[in-house]
């Protein structure tokens, strides 16, 4: 981009998106299988950069994904995600999801995540997206934290192009 624009965290992020639990996504322990609740964050993510970027964009990272509290069967999710900083072509994306019970309404937080995205041009190489402007005290401090996980991604992409072959599965 020729000048760099900027747009607000509020023109992309997604709030409280609503996502009914079903038999079908229970796990052999009868609460809901983590990879769905991960794979629904990664598309949600997606959405979230091309909101951003205008671009088409691709996951370059996952990290810190925590599993702080199981779902279960009837219970609804409600997922919640947000641009946190951006820088030339990645953006970071952080996932939120809670678990509500449909009848009562209490609502537990049950995963925290981050996602990595790449903004692509029409022949697939990285491109430059918008700034990212902040403009709430929490949206402030996660784009100052997003700089610290930036580093700690960067540092253990250089350790891991360093490995041989042989030292993965």
């Amino acid at each position: 981009m020729s000048e760099k624009l900027s747009k607000p965290v509020a023109a992309s992020a997604i709030e409280k998106h609503v996502y009914k639990v079903f038999p079908n996504d229970m796990n052999a322990h009868d609460t809901v299988f983590g990879g769905m609740i991960m794979a629904k964050c990664d598309r949600l993510a997606l959405v979230v950069a091309e909101r951003h970027s205008a671009r088409v964009c691709v996951t370059a990272a996952v990290d810190s994904i925590h599993f702080r509290a199981p779902a279960k069967g009837n219970d609804t999710l409600l997922f919640s995600l947000a641009l946190n900083r951006s820088w030339g072509s990645s953006m970071e994306i952080g996932a939120r999801v809670e678990a509500e019970n449909s009848y009562t309404g209490e609502t537990r937080h049950i995963l925290s995540a981050f996602f990595t995205f790449v903004a692509l041009d029409e022949n697939d190489n990285p491109m430059d997206v918008p700034a990212v402007t902040p403009e709430t005290a929490k949206q402030k401090k996660r784009f100052e934290k997003a700089e610290i996980r930036r580093e700690g991604r960067l540092k253990t992409r250089t350790e891991l192009a360093k490995m041989s072959d042989d030292d993965s599965v």
